[in-house]
């Protein structure tokens, strides 16, 4: 059987994510592979499915007992035999789980590093055949990674003892250039299989708002979202507490979670989030790496964290599913504070130190930065740079660019008479005016920039270097005490060469409902009454965007459900009939014309009846472009559509058998390229099609042609 054919039998899915299958290919091949994936990226689908080809074990090296237990328990639900050795199990449970799996009873053995520091465990370990080892979260291994395990670093010198060694696998979703290096070398991957399959998500919207009351948002936040789950992060266990209180005083139905909690309750606060009994997680980092719930659609960073590493990946903990989901960070000054004490007062080598108050400089930077919040990341994590993700808070806001060049003028010159030695808070205090101590000791009172800025507040001076530091103007230096500095942008500034124009941010929130929301809710019910007959939690069973395609689409046969992305053989054995019953009597109720299959490339058009229409949206759509002769233009201004949903209406319409003039959308000359593109991608993802044409040729014009073969066949 193909890697495909087993992603479509086993997972329900009909085409690989980007990356995925090269990185199989490269594990089937023999190739010791890394793989930097995006979280939500599907990382674990590209060494499950080699894992399953290959004979021997397969064994995972997983950092939380949690999150094995989750991913064991989702194998099992897949019909896929493996298990999990930590220390939850007795002596005699670990010799009976690694006897069964020298008997070939599992396919994948879980375990956590500490484990393979035991000499005993080892020994055991050796009388097992073992085809490959997967490293998960391989970020740990690198004394540069945010979250370096001494026993992670040892698994290379404990590989190399095997007698017959298996092909290493290792995979990480936050790895800077320097952490990439530092685990090639220590494991041996050659640079051609290394795959980097990019950090940005396009189904995340990023945003940062600066000085708000964190209760009064995540109030806010809560009633304008009453039923999306998620997760509310904070600094420290006292600040979690009191958030935890304050909402639940609120009629607010949220769980907390952090260290100075028992096992016992974080257990049961983890159980209650996962199992949908709560809303939101209150929380530290503690919380998060061991959860693998696919339908968080939010997470908010009540507090700024150490780094971009945890940030990335604290917030890509949303929308695992693919759905449209937010991650915002509430920015206050006061964090970087609490941040730089943190550092000091932990017991890391100097130069760890000065690596995480360079780190510290860089998440500051994204909090001020004017540009895409994708590319930031992009950029960090060495990706190549692309288009902004016209998502994130920065692309989204549309205010005008005002000119500070004045402004900024006073600050840099500021910095130059201070004579480029001290940091941001000091300068803030001498542009303001300040009658500090510290400003009369320096003589800075006589500058002539002292108080050119006094109509500001010192916290609005602050927020101003910030940006102007993320804008490329100055430079916050690598020292234990960071002073400002001047780049030759700033002295362009200065000498009247270059304005500069910065942008005042506006609020912006991003909403997202399935079509037929009184189905997606019906469904989700459903979901939650079959998890607690069987005791597993609901995205177990299905993932958000299942339901969100099966309320879309609405299939009334087991063949229309099967061709919905996540609806494997097993799972369509097992819960097929109890939806498909639900959906029926929806569609009944409300007089829906269904659709067997979904729409070509995942999309999701706007399927829902307009009001006081009996006539469905996709065939309002239809009559007016194929039987009323309107221009796509003319629909969209009429109905208040976007491209993209017409597009779809259009190919919706097709597939039901009505017939559509493709001659309207394909420009004549486009057509033949076009089909040499899908013969050449050897299928029919849009992405590879688009990447061999040329850039004036559309995505709608694409899936025409797709449609106009699809009538041929």
């Amino acid at each position: 059987m193909k890697p495909l054919d087993l992603l479509h039998k086993v997972y329900g899915f009909t085409s690989f994510r980007p990356g995925q299958e090269v990185i199989v290919e490269s594990i089937l091949a023999g190739h010791n592979t890394l793989a930097i994936m995006p979280t939500g990226g599907g990382k674990s689908v590209c060494y499950q499915i080699p894992a399953l080809m290959m004979d021997g074990l397969s064994l995972v090296v997983s950092p939380l007992i949690s999150l094995m237990k989750d991913q064991v328990d989702h194998l099992n639900q897949l019909g896929i035999p493996a298990a999990y050795i930590n220390s939850t199990l007795s002596a005699k449970e670990m010799q009976t789980r690694l006897a069964d799996a020298a008997r070939g009873v599992y396919r994948l053995l879980y375990v956590a590093p500490e484990r393979l520091e035991s000499d005993r465990f080892r020994q055991l370990l050796y009388q097992v055949p073992l085809s490959l080892i997967t490293i998960d979260e391989a970020h740990c291994i690198s004394q540069w990674g945010h979250d370096f395990r001494p026993s992670y670093r040892s698994l290379a010198q404990w590989i190399s003892t095997l007698v017959q060694r298996p092909i290493i696998a290792a995979f990480t979703a936050t790895a800077t250039q320097e952490v990439r290096n530092d685990i090639a070398q220590l494991l041996s991957f050659q640079p051609k299989h290394i795959f980097v399959t990019g950090v940005k998500r396009e189904n995340l919207a990023f945003s940062v708002f600066h000085g708000e009351n964190i209760r009064d948002f995540a109030l806010q936040y809560l009633r304008e979202h009453p039923t999306d789950p998620g997760i509310f992060y904070c600094a420290t266990r006292k600040e979690v507490d009191g958030l935890h209180q304050f909402l639940r005083s609120r009629g607010f139905s949220v769980s907390k979670y952090h260290a100075g909690l028992t096992e016992n309750e974080r257990q049961q606060a983890q159980e209650d989030f996962s199992f949908d009994r709560v809303q939101g997680m209150v929380a530290t980092n503690a919380f998060g790496m061991g959860i693998d719930k696919s339908n968080v659609r939010f997470v908010i960073h009540c507090q700024m964290p150490r780094n971009l590493e945890s940030y990335y990946q604290e917030a890509g903990r949303a929308g695992r599913d693919g759905e449209t989901s937010e991650c915002i960070l509430l920015f206050s000054p006061s964090d970087v504070q609490t941040q730089k004490y943190l550092i000091e007062q932990s017991h890391m080598a100097p130069q760890l130190k000065q690596n995480e108050h360079q780190k510290l400089t860089e998440m500051v930077r994204y909090a001020h930065t004017q540009a895409c919040l994708q590319e930031t990341f992009a950029l960090y994590f060495g990706d190549q740079p692309g288009k902004s993700c016209s998502n994130c808070s920065n692309c989204l806001d549309e205010g005008e660019r005002t000119d500070v060049t004045v402004e900024a003028q006073k600050i840099f010159s500021c910095v130059k008479r201070m004579r480029e030695r001290f940091g941001v808070s000091l300068t803030a205090k001498v542009l303001k005016g300040s009658a500090s101590k510290r400003v009369k000791e320096l003589g800075f009172n006589k500058l002539p920039t002292y108080g050119l800025l006094k109509g500001y507040t010192e916290k609005d001076i602050v927020h101003r270097i910030q940006v102007l530091t993320a804008e490329g103007f100055l430079r916050v230096t690598e020292d234990e005490y960071p002073v400002l500095a001047l780049t030759t942008k700033a002295i362009d500034v200065l000498q009247g060469k270059q304005s500069v124009l910065l942008r005042v941010k506006k609020k912006s929130t991003t909403t997202a409902t399935p079509v037929h929301q009184n189905l997606f809710e019906t469904l989700r019910t459903l979901r939650k009454e079959l998890s607690t007959t069987e005791q597993i939690p609901p995205y177990m069973i299905f993932p958000d965007s299942t339901l969100t395609d099966l309320a879309r689409i609405c299939p009334i046969d087991r063949e229309g459900m099967r061709a919905i992305r996540g609806v494997g053989e097993r799972k369509l054995e097992k819960y097929g009939e109890a939806f498909l019953t639900a959906i029926r009597t929806y569609i009944e109720k409300e007089g829906i014309t269904p659709t067997a299959s979904p729409t070509p490339s995942g999309s999701s058009p706007s399927d829902e009846k307009e009001p006081n229409q009996k006539e469905p949206s996709h065939l309002i759509t239809w009559r007016m472009w194929q039987k009323e002769g309107h221009t796509l233009d003319e629909v969209a201004a009429t109905r208040g559509l976007t491209a993209t949903t017409l597009d779809n209406h259009l190919l919706r319409a097709s597939q039901e058998g009505h017939p559509v003039d493709w001659n309207r959308l394909i420009p004549q000359d486009q057509e033949p390229m076009i089909l040499a593109a899908i013969e050449q991608a050897g299928g029919t993802q849009l992405r590879p099609i688009k990447e061999q044409l040329p850039e004036p040729i559309s995505y709608t014009t694409i899936k025409a042609v797709l449609a106009k073969q699809a009538e041929k066949k």
